[in-house]
């Protein structure tokens, strides 16, 4: 009952952060984002055609309208019909956002849980030849393109001056077998990318653990390698671990990957977003903006609970 009720105030709490999202959004979108009428109507167009079209779009109406509007579709989850396709906006994100974690999923834990793994690592050989190799190599990935590292696996793996055995592109998948099939290189890249940042932040992480009286004393009492990074150091620094996590999750379900789906031709909510993006249809980008918002809210009340769970010092207060 207390965490309800402490997850019920933390959404409260939360209006104003989405007013305030959408807000800002809302107005940029406004005044950046492309005029439609002049594309829906066409060349030649009469100013009566011209009125009709703009009327549609909403434009004839003031901002406070508009924004109100925005508002009642963010409660409702109701966005409307995208521009550019007409397909219903929740129809869009429910048929997406599944493949787009299907995607992203094995890349995000492989590459969090190998950047734990490779971070302890080094944290416990500071200093040494180890600790130097795995950060020199979480550098080195740091530094390299997304974009050059999705064209390297893509040449090296799905084309015929490589291996050419997975799939250049495209999302054909029926069973367990397509889905390994499709999703093996995308999470190869994935896991290149995001290792070398999680290393870096996860040793920080452990690093500063290290210093702690009671690693130092559990030490000195001679405590296995294995304990000592499983009951002392990694047990002790699953706050900011569950953080980055978490908050990560947001772009993961809304977000999607916009190089990975687009470059592999993925129907993501990644490709979704793109798109969007590209045709200023504005109903999805109110859409996006709005559930990563929302999502964020959700996040925060979860991760504070996760926090309880870990450490029970801490207690669930607004």
């Amino acid at each position: 009952m207390e965490t309800l009720q402490y997850c019920l105030r933390k959404l409260l709490y939360g209006i104003p952060l989405i007013i305030g999202v959408t807000m800002i959004s809302f107005l940029l979108m406004v005044y950046f984002a492309p005029n439609k009428t002049y594309e829906l109507a066409g060349k030649n167009a009469t100013p009566q055609r011209i009125a009709e079209i703009r009327h549609q779009l909403g434009y004839d109406r003031s901002l406070i309208a508009r924004y109100a509007e925005y508002l009642k579709e963010t409660v409702t989850l109701n966005f409307g019909n995208s521009d550019s396709s007409g397909e219903k906006v929740t129809t869009m994100f429910i048929n997406a956002v599944p493949v787009s974690l299907a995607v992203e999923l094995p890349g995000f834990v492989i590459g969090n849980l190998l950047g734990i793994a490779l971070a302890l690592w080094a944290a416990y050989n500071r200093g040494k030849m180890v600790d130097k190799m795995i950060m020199s190599g979480a550098v080195i990935g740091m530094s390299i393109s997304y974009i050059i590292v999705a064209i390297v696996f893509q040449n090296l793996l799905c084309s015929s001056i490589g291996l050419n055995f997975f799939p250049v592109s495209g999302w054909e998948v029926f069973g367990l077998g397509d889905y390994l099939f499709h999703v093996t290189v995308p999470t190869m890249i994935n896991v290149f990318v995001a290792v070398g940042y999680n290393t870096r932040f996860y040793r920080a992480v452990f690093v500063e653990e290290f210093t702690r009286d009671h690693v130092r004393t559990s030490k000195a009492f001679g405590s296995s390698a294995i304990d000592l990074l499983k009951k002392n150091v990694l047990k002790n620094s699953m706050v900011p671990i569950i953080t980055r996590i978490m908050f990560s999750l947001p772009y993961l379900i809304i977000g999607g990957s916009l190089i990975i789906e687009n470059y592999f031709s993925i129907p993501g909510i990644g490709s979704v977003i793109f798109n969007a993006i590209a045709t200023g249809d504005l109903p999805v980008l109110k859409a996006s903006v709005s559930l990563t918002a929302i999502l964020y809210i959700i996040i925060l009340s979860i991760i504070d609970i996760l926090y309880k769970m870990f450490d029970p010092r801490i207690t669930l207060e607004t």
